[in-house]
């Protein structure tokens, strides 16, 4: 294990959280991910169903969480299956968990081998009247297109007892992740920290004519040294005109003097993620237009992360960022006062610089499950993310930082990691 051990009490917290949400009589199931082919007898590496792992905190596959809160025997309220293993698996793979070390990550007492779980479940099903299934519900699931562990585990379950209610585990789930607690709110700032250490790095190394795969080897060596399991996603290691693509990622181009790279990554730390995304020049000194545009986009995080507080709403929130983007794009002599007066609110003129939205959850996932619909309240992450984008000019500026909502307004935890363009060019002097 990467991360230092998380108290079972984070974990119980989040099934007494979960369990009271339930409907009287109820049996819930959470299954681990898949491991994923690439070709061959070739792997991915694994990444835990994050609903799984809110729930249990086991980082191990084919892995089954099952909660029945009325069940008739206390033991069966929560039970966990793991796989069993044996001397053959340890030669091959190494340590797989026991029955006591998952009850020691997961506070739940009752674990059995996953060949026992169809039998187990068959003893108390009939006794149920409603199943609550997990599924990947995000808007932009990437999974469409292939059949997982849960779309499995809710095809056994129908075939298998096709009269209970069945109802969706990711309902609940989507309610409660948004809301953090004090022990995922650390989790997140270590991921935080460890990428403003990564950054700094990367500033002490760039020189011109190094390839941008050679910036993202500082930035993984020195992420990985500092214990993150892995990048939160594919970083975006962007310089000159690749930066105007919103997720350029084959970071495969050189970095010439007068660029300006692009940076936006992401720490996964005991499956916590941070997200930031910092612009710095390849030469150490910004030009007089990258400082324009940089100070622009400043200004809009700067500004815009005061309108992330309680009780606004995110479509409200989103109005407003994109005003002050407006309002930059006329001052940089992009857009026409006059233009803008007259624009078909449909379409508004800004897009054509400024395209995407600027506020996400953060949390076990990048984009962390969550309704927009819901206003802003204390213990939520979000990013705060504006940009510009000027292809015909060869610069894109994109500066993120990760907010705390507080009862006050909120805690930027990226505070540490350089943005003034004072202080970026002082670190680059050093290299």
């Amino acid at each position: 294990m990467r991360y230092t051990k998380i108290p079972s009490t984070l974990f119980t917290r989040n099934r007494e959280n979960f369990k009271s949400k339930m409907s009287i009589n109820a049996i819930a199931i959470f299954t681990s991910n898949d491991m994923m082919p690439t070709n061959a007898d070739d792997l991915m590496g694994f990444a835990q169903n994050n609903d799984m792992f809110y729930l249990t905190g086991i980082d191990q596959e084919e892995s089954i969480l099952l909660l029945y809160p009325d069940a008739e025997l206390s033991e069966n309220k929560e039970i966990l299956f793991v796989k069993e293993t044996n001397d053959l698996i340890k030669i091959w793979e190494g340590d797989k968990l026991t029955k006591e070390r998952a009850n020691e990550i997961s506070g739940i007492k009752n674990v059995k081998w996953l060949k026992d779980f169809e039998i187990t479940l068959q003893y108390m099903a009939f006794e149920a009247d409603t199943f609550y299934l997990g599924h990947n519900e995000h808007k932009k699931s990437a999974t469409v297109a292939m059949l997982t562990q849960q779309d499995r585990m809710i095809k056994f379950c129908k075939e298998k007892y096709p009269l209970h209610n069945y109802k969706r585990a990711a309902k609940i789930t989507r309610e409660l992740r948004q809301i953090k607690s004090d022990q995922e709110i650390a989790l997140i700032q270590k991921a935080i920290d460890i990428s403003i250490g990564s950054f700094k790095r990367v500033l002490k190394s760039v020189q011109p004519e190094m390839l941008e795969y050679e910036l993202e080897a500082d930035l993984t060596s020195e992420l990985i040294k500092k214990g993150a399991k892995r990048h939160a996603f594919l970083p975006i290691i962007a310089s000159g005109e690749n930066a105007c693509a919103l997720h350029y990622n084959t970071n495969d181009h050189t970095c010439n003097d007068g660029d300006m790279v692009l940076m936006d990554f992401g720490v996964c730390y005991a499956n916590y993620n941070s997200d930031t995304t910092r612009c710095f020049p390849v030469n150490g000194t910004f030009t007089k237009r990258q400082k324009e545009v940089y100070t622009a986009v400043l200004h809009c995080l700067n500004e815009g992360s005061k309108l992330l507080k309680p009780g606004i709403l995110p479509a409200d929130y989103e109005k407003q960022m994109a005003d002050l983007v407006e309002e930059q794009l006329i001052n940089l002599g992009l857009l026409k006062k006059e233009d803008v007066k007259d624009q078909d609110p449909e379409n508004p003129l800004y897009k054509k610089y400024f395209m995407h939205g600027t506020a996400h959850h953060l949390g076990l996932d990048v984009h962390d499950v969550g309704l927009y619909s819901r206003p802003f309240e204390p213990g939520m992450v979000l990013t705060c993310e504006p940009g510009i984008y000027i292809p015909e000019e060869k610069i894109g500026c994109r500066l993120e930082n990760n907010l705390l909502i507080t009862k006050e307004g909120n805690v930027n935890l990226a505070k540490k990691m350089p943005i003034e363009l004072e202080e970026i060019e002082a670190l680059m002097k050093h290299n």
